[in-house]
């Protein structure tokens, strides 16, 4: 049995190589005598982190910048687009018909919530999944986020590439109805949640600090020509809450959930100044859970700092730049923590956290709760994997 493993994998997201990691925990557990390989945005970390041969998803990933005049820059441009598109198609066509089956782990891979240009990994994807179909690879999108997307050569691309796997499934509710606007999901498609809340959880700890989980935040695709300041305002309006929560004796962790975010979280913490306020960097999810047990709640932005939180039962805020972070907030039964990243105030954000604090006892039981439903649907999930994808149930 020959799997490859696909997406944006060991480019420093770590909600994003959680998810591989749940893949890799059920198959080695259900076809350990399986080769494995990736395609991937860094397959270098891939390789060395998981023991995974991995090769370069995106042709222009490694290709330096271009220089010179701007008419220069512009037509050199243009050909590279041109030539990685078309280097892409004979790679990913030549890889995955090597393969019986290709996973999409996780991941919002259906999504427009954060900037990406079509011939990115809308294309690739696409690619991707034709050359499955036509090859007869089953190609399954595993708990995957979906938003409706409004950039119309995008949208088709990521539609069409969900519409031609043999699998699908959804990780909210919101993502399914999504995914049946836009045409790309199929009346036996279901919704299973994140896959990262199918990761072992270490023994539960309690901290007396806040973790704030901060991002490299610029908007959305429309919004590129203001992304400078988007990211300003942002950053400042974290630091104004960081500072009410050390007015009020608290001391503050700062976290992040890419590698992109560490810059703003070093702002912050250089914005403020005070020692009560700690930074440390890492990279996985074993070490974002080893932070978040030094914190007795969490404040966060990027989604699976928000997973994580909500995953070790910390009562959880979260600052939501889609609908994912609240159908996230509502399967776990805490909806009302809850703010949009475009309406974030730090004085709201404030008395929302002290409002929390007063009810924590209910919101950790409800918590609980839920997280056992959730890890429940999640073996359903993977027996359901077994009987699609290797003919067999576990």
């Amino acid at each position: 049995m020959r799997i490859g493993l696909f997406g944006r994998l060991g480019s420093g997201n770590i909600g994003n190589d959680a998810t591989l990691e749940a893949v890799l925990a059920y198959l080695k557990a259900e076809r350990p005598d399986a080769d494995l390989d990736s395609l991937c945005s860094g397959p270098q970390r891939v390789t060395e982190r998981y023991g995974v041969p991995a090769a370069q998803l995106g042709w222009l990933d490694g290709v330096g910048p271009v220089r010179g005049p701007k008419p220069v820059r512009l037509a050199m441009t243009l050909g590279r687009i041109v030539a990685g598109s078309l280097i892409d198609t004979w790679r990913i066509t030549s890889w995955v018909r090597r393969h019986d089956v290709v996973i999409v782990p996780g991941m919002g891979v259906l999504e427009s919530t954060l900037p990406q240009r079509p011939w990115e990994l809308p294309w690739t994807q696409f690619v991707m999944s034709l050359a499955g179909k036509l090859f007869r690879v089953k190609v399954a999108f595993v708990s995957v986020g979906a938003n409706v997307v409004s950039e119309r050569v995008t949208g088709w691309l990521l539609a069409r590439s969900a519409e031609l796997a043999y699998y699908r499934s959804f990780r909210d509710e919101q993502s399914l109805g999504a995914a049946q606007k836009m045409r790309m999901a199929g009346p036996s498609d279901h919704v299973y949640p994140d896959l990262v809340f199918a990761l072992p959880s270490p023994p539960m700890t309690q901290g007396d600090a806040v973790g704030v989980g901060v991002m490299a935040y610029s908007g959305g695709t429309e919004d590129r020509a203001d992304a400078e300041r988007i990211q300003e305002q942002y950053t400042a309006t974290m630091t104004q809450f960081v500072e009410r929560l050390l007015a009020s004796g608290r001391s503050v962790r700062l976290l992040i959930g890419d590698e992109a975010d560490e810059a703003v979280a070093l702002d912050v913490l250089s914005r403020v100044g005070s020692t009560r306020v700690v930074y440390e960097s890492f990279t996985s999810a074993d070490e974002l859970m080893s932070q978040l047990g030094t914190v007795d709640s969490v404040v966060g932005t990027r989604f699976h700092t928000v997973l994580f939180g909500l995953k070790l039962g910390k009562p959880t805020i979260a600052i939501g730049y889609g609908r994912k972070h609240l159908a996230l907030m509502e399967q776990l039964g805490v909806e009302q923590w809850f703010q949009e990243i475009r309406d974030l105030d730090a004085d709201q954000l404030y008395t929302q956290f002290v409002a929390l604090q007063g009810e924590r006892e209910q919101v950790v039981r409800t918590i609980e709760e839920r997280r056992q439903l959730v890890r429940a649907r999640l073996d359903e999930q993977f027996a359901e994997l077994s009987a699609v994808l290797f003919g067999e149930s576990s």
